[in-house]
């Protein structure tokens, strides 16, 4: 097998037969056999019924389907994991990503040799100013402080030699960062530009809010600069703090200035009472993945896996 097609799945009823029509249709003169692992993870529409349905065509398909939701990394890893072809291409089900798109990747690692994957990014973006400033900023602030490269507008779409998938699946972390994991394991990418296009069915699952989160996650999982953010504080703190009793000294000695502290300890406590809280936050959240890393528990669970693809 050459090419595995890993689509992680989430409430695409509507769109799971169309990015397999599509697929049909793009890779019609591809020459090479292929596989598409659809990954149900926890839909709460009809996607499984709809990824049934394609079991009864001439692609090769298999089907991962998750016992619940637990998340977009989770379903690519598990499609990562079961995938068989000698490369794999990470792509989404709402035709955003186009599967042209990936057979172009496809040839980029057949005519170039020393790179082990090619992924997308968005050259433009067509987001709210407001969405583009914060993702911006984010690359920004991650590429400070880690010491792995977050290209900016890389997706997760991308295709990878078998030799980086089997690098990527020895991470085993419970919280996972994709992208992070991506350039962490090193090897030798090359960056493409595509253009997104609209989804073919229903909205996107991402929020402000999600989206925040993850970046969150994937600055704390790649970095432990925030760890550093108190003692900074506190030095900085500390410092404003003896220059206002230099200077509150002078005023009082040599200009007879008033001295009143009433202002100043308000002032003083809520500031170092933010701190406090700021700094318990910040290693609470590193405790969390700690914690939830000790635990040992499974990144993904399976209920059942379907396949159409002929054994032997």
């Amino acid at each position: 097998m050459k090419l595995s097609l890993v689509v992680p799945c989430y409430n695409e009823q509507d769109n799971v037969p169309l990015f397999y029509e599509a697929v049909k249709k793009d890779f019609a003169g591809a020459g090479f056999d292929y596989e598409i692992v659809f990954v149900n993870d926890g839909s709460r529409d009809g996607t499984l019924e709809s990824l049934k349905a394609l079991l009864a065509g001439d692609i090769p398909v298999k089907i991962v389907n998750f016992s619940r939701n637990f998340g977009k990394e989770s379903a690519m890893y598990a499609g990562l994991k079961e995938s068989t072809g000698d490369y794999v291409t990470v792509i989404d089900a709402d035709l955003q990503q186009l599967p042209s798109i990936a057979l172009e990747m496809v040839k980029m690692l057949d005519d170039e040799p020393e790179y082990d994957c090619v992924a997308a990014y968005q050259e433009s973006r067509r987001e709210k100013s407001s969405m583009v400033f914060f993702k911006n900023a984010f690359y920004k602030i991650v590429n400070k402080f880690t010491d792995v490269e977050f290209v900016p507008g890389a997706s997760d779409f991308r295709t990878f030699r078998r030799n980086m998938v089997d690098a990527v699946l020895e991470m085993k972390e419970y919280s996972r960062f994709s992208k992070g994991i991506f350039s962490w394991v090193g090897f030798n990418t090359k960056y493409v530009p595509y253009v997104v296009q609209e989804r073919a069915s229903g909205s996107s699952k991402w929020t402000f809010g999600k989206l925040f989160s993850y970046a969150f996650d994937g600055i704390i999982s790649f970095t432990t600069s925030p760890l550093r953010i108190p003692a900074y504080a506190g030095t900085v703190t500390t410092l404003v703090s003896l220059v206002y009793l230099l200077v509150s000294a002078v005023l009082r000695l040599g200009f007879h200035h008033p001295f009143t502290l009433q202002n100043v300890t308000v002032f003083l406590l809520l500031l170092l009472g933010g701190l406090i809280m700021m700094s318990i936050g910040i290693t609470g959240e590193y405790l969390s993945k700690i914690y939830m890393q000790t635990k040992e528990r499974p990144i993904y669970i399976v209920k059942e896996i379907f396949t159409n693809k002929k054994e032997g």
